[in-house]
């Protein structure tokens, strides 16, 4: 979509780099405008697209928080998405981007993928980022002051106070405050319902992915399946089993055998070994 005072992207038909097509565009599924005369490009895949039609579409995969770029055009023979991985190369180039625009992908892009590898926070003794691997533990520490022949620091990654109390420990220290406040938010969130699947009408409308603890809800639309934005794995949004578990006993939209599963008092620790 072109904001407005925006010119509309278009290809340059003498890029001999890119294949051009006289096909409708396989992103947008609203017939052409009459008198439409903007080029189509193939992707990798082998769908069509216009530098328009690519941009939102990536662009709203990243608000999701998804830095993957996966086509969603449906195959015409199987009815299936297809679902082909793109390199950020190929979109920021069959997107036309702006440079405001890549900027605004790789600056999100990156802090994504952060988030997913790693986390990362600044040592309260020496200021310094650090990076913490076991995140069985919130007892941490800081490699960087024991290297500068400081002396040991250790502090809750938590609430980034020095460590109080028993170690190791996944859900507080023993300092006031020290509050895991996506638990909070698991333990208080209002219900919801799904309309489209039997018999779901009050179920927490937030949920931790059961495979890496990312907090995620459903748009209560389609099925009660969930893909995670982080882990990309599918899970049941109401019994929190994985999608292959649920499906051996219910089905997209039929109660679970087990029903809908309770708040969760615990998130997650995303093993990635």
């Amino acid at each position: 979509m072109t904001t407005p005072g925006q010119e509309e992207k278009r290809y340059d038909p003498r890029d001999t780099t890119l294949k051009f097509v006289n096909r409708p565009d396989d992103l947008d599924p609203l017939p052409p405008e009459e008198g439409d005369v903007c080029l189509r490009a193939e992707m990798s895949c082998g769908h069509a697209v216009t530098p328009e039609s690519l941009t939102g579409w990536c662009r709203s995969l990243l608000d999701q928080g998804q830095y993957k770029f996966k086509c969603p055009a449906i195959e015409a023979d199987t009815y299936e998405k297809c679902d082909a991985e793109w390199s950020y190369q190929e979109v920021r180039r069959l997107a036309v981007l702006t440079a405001e625009e890549m900027q605004h992908f790789e600056e999100n892009m990156a802090r994504l993928a952060a988030a997913e590898y790693c986390e990362v926070k600044s040592c309260p003794g020496c200021n310094t980022y650090v990076e913490r691997d076991d995140l069985t533990d919130l007892k941490f520490q800081c490699t960087v002051c024991v290297a500068d022949k400081k002396p040991a620091f250790q502090f809750c990654w938590q609430c980034l106070k020095p460590w109080k109390g028993r170690a190791p420990r996944t859900d507080r220290c023993d300092n006031d405050g020290c509050v895991n406040h996506d638990l909070e938010i698991l333990k208080t969130c209002k219900t919801t319902s799904l309309p489209e699947v039997q018999g779901v009408d009050s179920c927490p409308s937030i949920r931790a992915c059961p495979t890496c603890g990312q907090r995620v809800e459903h748009d209560k639309t389609g099925c009660k399946n969930i893909i995670c934005p982080r882990c990309q794995v599918e899970f049941c949004f109401v019994c929190l089993k994985l999608t292959p578990d649920c499906l051996e006993t219910s089905s997209y939209f039929l109660p679970c055998a087990d029903g809908v599963a309770p708040r969760q008092t615990s998130i997650p620790v995303w093993r990635r070994d």
